[in-house]
């Protein structure tokens, strides 16, 4: 047994987290010698590669524009690679559902009826040590269908009858670049998290998905650039090599959801081409990163309230429309984005309305050529799986069907931010407030997909809400108010709202154990900070999550 209340040591690995039940069976001596060993071979170079992230902000704050890169033209102009053949499991992606690893969520994932799952450790979850650890234990027990769930009110869950192979393909997304993992330390250094997510998922279950008919696929986030792509594909050939499987067997697709990642999709298939299932559009993040990286170039580059910024914008439109070119010429799948609208079955009024808009919302993405989509419900699931039906009748997908030949490349479309129709309004800024603290409270509390006014919001819309207010108090934007007048926002207004947001917020209720003070601490010192924080959940991490934290045992026994 390890020991409950030391850091230990174990073939090179410092495990600083408390001890869990079933810790043992995923951080063996073996799998810890693996993740050491990802660890000194990779680390130094993804800490060179978060250094160029920032090298490319500053040069984008300077006032250079991104475009597609001259050094890489021959990879673009040159029709006649293609990725490898989809996988198993990969062929028809029509109807992708997405959740967080907790126990209950991958036996709802695994009975939805979609076509895959993304099972995942980033955005919509909360990285406490406890979410991460007995997330690699759901995934190992479903893979091998020893999974069940009883809920405190005695609800109970199980897997229903269908084999692996029948059920959604899973397709683990591990945390960003940037996020360490803070419990398991190497030579005095931190773990990345998404070293520590893919190495334990890959090491315990590689081999089992292939003999059940899978294998190890991934969902690779936040990329920026195709050198962080190329990363990836080395850190899954070594691994390959290390299990004695055959390359190729991993496969991976990147979430275009940087703005950077959108001048550089052909080459990021390029540099993962042996191990490339498709390119996603994740559209959150990706509105999240313009404005992050554009949020002190002007006016030129607001955005208006954030529920205006819909796929139907200029800018939107051009990066899907690239998007599944891009995917299509080369052989890969594109996937389209969230539908995150959560069903409501007291209103049935409401639900219809909602529904439509789903229906709209795929009915675009399934026309636009994409080969599936995400739904955050398993009620979706239904609704999505009939659109896709309808466009790609007995295809499993569009990809020699819908080669958008008719779209040409073009880098100034992706820029076009000051085309978005939408303003700024009062009621805008107190959304952004109010989701932000809701969401920050439930992520602190370990719930990293929470339901806010029906629709589920994870981190990337939280990091929407307070980018948008740091942005608007920046760049002295005028917001239209209720009464019909105009006001500059201001750090002094933003407060104003703030408390009286905060306040409304309390008056709904407070539960035991509630977060909402902190909540309040790090959305507001985000959004109002002079300095931009890169990202919300950073210094949230550090001081409410992380084995150093200060106020790591304040969230003890609150996890949800």
């Amino acid at each position: 047994m390890y020991p409950t209340d030391q850091p230990i040591t174990l073939n090179g690995v410092t495990i600083t987290g408390p001890h869990l039940p079933r810790q043992e069976e995923i951080l063996t001596p073996d799998a810890l010698d693996f993740l050491a060993s990802l660890h000194r071979q990779f680390n130094g170079r993804r800490l060179e590669l978060l250094a160029k992230r920032e090298d490319t902000r500053q040069r984008i704050s300077e006032g250079w524009t991104p475009d597609f890169l001259p050094e890489t033209r021959t990879i673009r102009e040159d029709g006649s690679w293609r990725v490898a053949p989809l996988a198993p499991g990969l062929k028809d992606r029509r109807v992708e559902i997405t959740g967080p690893v907790d126990r209950k969520m991958t036996i709802n994932a695994m009975n939805s009826g979609a076509k895959c799952w993304l099972a995942d450790f980033e955005d919509s979850s909360s990285p406490s040590w406890e979410n991460m650890l007995n997330g690699q234990v759901n995934l190992r027990d479903a893979i091998r269908r020893q999974i069940d769930f009883t809920s405190p009110e005695g609800k109970e869950y199980a897997l229903g009858g269908v084999q692996l192979v029948d059920r959604p393909t899973i397709i683990v997304r591990p945390r960003g670049w940037h996020l360490d993992e803070d419990h398991l330390v190497v030579d005095g250094e931190p773990m990345a998290g998404a070293l520590v997510d893919f190495g334990l998922y890959f090491f315990h279950n590689a081999k089992e998905l292939l003999r059940r008919g899978r294998g190890p696929y991934f969902y690779l986030p936040k990329t920026e650039n195709h050198l962080e792509a190329r990363l990836w594909n080395c850190i899954f050939v070594v691994a390959q090599d290390h299990l004695g499987i055959p390359q190729g067997t991993v496969r991976a697709t990147v979430l275009i959801e940087t703005i950077t990642a959108a001048f550089e999709m052909e080459e990021i298939l390029y540099q993962l081409r042996n191990h490339a299932a498709g390119l996603n559009a994740g559209r959150w993040d990706y509105i999240f990163s313009i404005i992050k990286n554009f949020r002190d170039r002007g006016e030129a580059f607001v955005l208006p309230d954030r529920a205006d910024v819909t796929m139907t914008a200029p800018m939107m439109r051009a990066y899907t429309d690239q998007l599944v070119r891009a995917c299509h010429r080369r052989g890969a799948s594109a996937i389209g984005g969230m539908a995150a609208f959560i069903p409501n079955r007291r209103d049935p009024e409401a639900n219809a309305a909602a529904l439509e808009k789903v229906r709209a919302d795929k009915t675009r993405e399934a026309s636009d050529g994409f080969d599936g989509s995400w739904v955050a419900h398993p009620d979706l699931v239904p609704v999505a799986m009939e659109v896709f039906d309808e466009v790609l009748a007995d295809r499993q997908n569009q990809i020699r069907a819908n080669r958008r030949e008719d779209v040409i490349p073009d880098a100034a479309a992706l820029l076009t931010v000051s085309e978005t129709p939408g303003s700024i309004t009062e009621a805008g800024v107190r959304m952004n407030i109010e989701v932000g603290i809701r969401y920050v409270e439930s992520w602190l509390r370990g719930n990293g997909a929470a339901a806010i006014h029906n629709l589920m919001e994870d981190a990337a819309t939280a990091e929407i809400s307070r980018s948008q207010i740091w942005q608007w108090i920046n760049a002295e934007s005028s917001a239209e108010l209720a009464d019909g007048g105009t006001r500059t926002v201001t750090r002094e207004w933003v407060q104003e709202l703030m408390d009286e947001e905060f306040a409304r917020i309390l008056e709904s209720g407070r539960g035991e154990g509630d977060r909402f003070d902190d909540a309040l601490e790090v959305f507001a010192g985000s959004a109002q900070a002079e300095e931009y924080p890169d990202f919300l959940t950073l210094p949230a991490y550090r001081k409410f999550l992380s084995a150093q934290a200060p106020a790591r045992q304040a969230l003890a026994g609150t996890s949800v």
